[in-house]
Parts: structure tokens; C-alpha cells; sequence
């Protein structure tokens, strides 16, 4: 098992809903950290907890993202922060993956599937083992309790339900997971 944490200078989580139903509107978190445990030879046992920022968003439209992150969406200042905390990794393919997990917003949690691919290891510049990762996945915003919305006079509505997510960047591998920390301490003592 191998343990790595998110390259805070190399990630991008990502969102796309439907504005009128017609266009999409595209935003960004920049404040997210992130711990994985890779084991690559049963990948069953892997693991990811990651923890976003909800003040970090960005659609860059600030009157835009001032409304997300009011009470009638992420309501940041109650829920500071997203958390996802995956129940189930499966291996695909050589380099693809399907991540299970349960995705917390607002204290309401929910699972969430992400269908992602792997690349590297590779050595950094800066000697660091890394990996490279793509993810993607959906949910409807209203199992969460983010129901704002307007509907609009000629049929439909201002918000979509469905919240398309992408998250990509590098990990870097931070030396012993969490477990082979604890069975190290425990026959130090």
C-alpha cells in the first residue's frame, strides 16, 4: 500500500450545470486537499478522503458565486467545507478505475461513482514519485438539499438537477500509508 497526498500546484475539481437549460455553467474549487492509499495489487483496498473548501469556489462571475455559496446553495459559512470519502474502489482496466464513495455537502451525504484513469508512476523534477489522474462523475444537486431554483415562463428551469464533476491533477507519493504508520508504531511499542 502506498500512500500520496494531492499536488496542491497541479489539480483542478471542476463542476458543470445547466443554466436555462441551454448553455452550461462551469466552476472551480481551488482550495482542496486530498489523501489516497494506492495498492496496486489489490486495488479493492485503496482508499481516498478529500476535503474541499466550499468559500474556494469559483465560476468566475463574483455576484454568480456569491449566490452559490449563500444559504440558498452551499451556504458556506454553516458547511465550510465538501468532504468525500470513497467505500469501494474497483480496477477497470490496466490504468482505469470506478470509485465509490460517499460525497458530504451540507451535512447531507450521499454515494457518488467516479470512473477515472491513472497514469505514471513517474519520477518529478523534483524527485518525487508521482501519479497522474482524471475523473468524472454526476449527481443530482436536490438529493443534497440544493434546490433553489426559478422556473422559467417558457418551460424549464434556471438551475439543472445534475451536477457533472471532473476532477484532474497529480498525486505525489508520501511515503508509508496510514495502516503500514500504525502496524510500524505498534511493533516499535
Amino acid at each position: 500500500m502506498a500512500a500520496w497526498t494531492l499536488d496542491p500546484q497541479h489539480f483542478e475539481v471542476g463542476f458543470r450545470v445547466k443554466h436555462m437549460m441551454v448553455a452550461s455553467v462551469k466552476g472551480e474549487f481551488s482550495d482542496v486537499t486530498a489523501d489516497v492509499e494506492i495498492d496496486v495489487e489489490q486495488p479493492e483496498r485503496s482508499s481516498v478522503v478529500a476535503v474541499i473548501k466550499t468559500a474556494s469556489l469559483s465560476t468566475r462571475n463574483e455576484q454568480r458565486d456569491q449566490h452559490l455559496r449563500s444559504p440558498d446553495f452551499l451556504d458556506a459559512e454553516r458547511y465550510p467545507e465538501l468532504a468525500f470519502r470513497s467505500t469501494k474502489v474497483t480496477r477497470t482496466g490496466s490504468q482505469t478505475f470506478r470509485l465509490v464513495g460517499d460525497l458530504t455537502v451540507r451535512h447531507v451525504t450521499r454515494p457518488v461513482v467516479l470512473s477515472g484513469e491513472v497514469e505514471g508512476p513517474i519520477a518529478g523534477t523534483d524527485g518525487s514519485e508521482r501519479l497522474g489522474f482524471t475523473a468524472t462523475g454526476e449527481f443530482d444537486r436536490e438529493t443534497f438539499g440544493l434546490t433553489w431554483n426559478v422556473p422559467l415562463e417558457p418551460g424549464g428551469i434556471l438551475v439543472g438537477r445534475d451536477v457533472k464533476l471532473t476532477l484532474e491533477g497529480e498525486l505525489i507519493a508520501t511515503g508509508a500509508s496510514a495502516g503500514e504508520r500504525a502496524e510500524l508504531a505498534q511493533s516499535v511499542a
